[in-house]
């Protein structure tokens, strides 16, 4: 491999050598695409800087940022000279001409991802369920083994309407409203958005969620297991790897915080695993005792097991994006290339 900085001047040659020739904007956002785009060259860099040696990294990342910031500008220039340019040579309306046709609208990438994953589950026999987003703090905590005052709901910073009502900070809620109206066996998945009073480049304060819910005679911690397993699968690849580490939630007992083999270094350790190799994907567990106490259901004849995921994290995830908030952007040169 040359060295980063010449891989990097190549890039800025090539990519400033190309716009100079481009002559209408189609071309020049072909170009950009090329370059800046999910699949670009520069993106395949900055993806594959793991790859460097570990003391040229720190400035390769630097100088690869700097010159995307730089192509990103020359870029826009470029296209608003165009247009500049279009507009001082168009003498005016003429209304002979045909109309220009409307661009087809397509699927936001949460919804293809949204899509994506409940298909999966549908495929293993789970129904969709869906519930209001307006939430009884009865159905948001308390009937979840969460009663009023309990540490855990400092675990969700919750946007409150009263000392009652809530947005629903998941979408568990969906879990104990269709228990308390089935008997079992249950076999559910509740994707939706929910609420909280949260805001970085790995949060917002709306976001979607996919829970699910098995309940069942003989369900035991295997079975969990083998669900995610597949689910992970079809989602990344075959031989993505999973790892269960001990956790807490309210509702579930034992808990576990489920990893994936980070997608970007496969295990090798990189800056978007923390050199961990792993990457945390989703929480999930056996349904706790209480919960089923309260919609009734016989504990010592059912168990269950239970598990949540976001989908930003998922698409995050999948589509090598670095922060969430460009989904909810709406820039449509990023939309465009899903």
């Amino acid at each position: 491999m040359n060295a980063p900085s010449n891989m990097l001047e190549q890039i800025q040659s090539d990519a400033l050598e190309s716009l100079a020739a481009a002559s209408d904007e189609s071309v020049i956002q072909e170009i950009q695409t090329h370059f800046l785009g999910r699949k670009g060259v520069l993106t395949h860099f900055l993806r594959n800087i793991s790859d460097l040696p570990k003391e040229v990294r720190p400035e390769a990342g630097k100088s690869a940022n700097v010159l995307k910031k730089k192509l990103e500008t020359a870029f826009h220039n470029a296209l608003s000279d165009i247009q500049t340019a279009k507009q001082d040579q168009e003498p005016g309306i003429d209304i002979t001409l045909p109309g220009r046709p409307v661009s087809c609208g397509a699927f936001h990438p949460l919804t293809l991802m949204n899509q994506e994953i409940c298909d999966v589950f549908k495929q293993l026999g789970f129904e969709i369920v869906e519930g209001p987003e307006v939430e009884l703090d009865y159905y948001n905590f308390e009937a979840l083994n969460i009663p009023k005052d309990h540490p855990a709901r400092d675990m969700q910073d919750t946007f409150y309407i009263s000392d009652n009502v809530v947005l629903r900070t998941h979408t568990s809620p969906l879990q104990i409203r269709t228990m308390e109206k089935r008997k079992p066996p249950v076999r559910i998945i509740a994707p939706g958005k929910v609420y909280r009073c949260d805001s970085d480049i790995t949060h917002t304060p709306m976001f979607q969620q996919i829970e699910g819910l098995l309940v069942d005679k003989n369900i035991h911690f295997g079975h969990l297991k083998g669900i995610l397993t597949t689910f992970v699968h079809h989602i990344f690849d075959e031989q993505t790897l999973l790892r269960f580490r001990p956790s807490f939630f309210p509702f579930t007992e034992p808990s576990a915080e489920v990893d994936i083999q980070c997608v970007m270094c496969r295990g090798d350790g990189c800056r978007v695993c923390s050199q961990t190799g792993w990457l945390e994907i989703l929480g999930a567990g056996m349904v706790h005792p209480a919960v089923f106490e309260n919609v009734h259901y016989d504990t010592d004849q059912y168990t269950g097991f239970a598990f949540g995921m976001g989908i930003e994290r998922i698409a995050m995830l999948k589509y090598g994006i670095d922060d969430l908030r460009k989904f909810y952007d709406n820039d449509i040169r990023f939309l465009n290339q899903f």
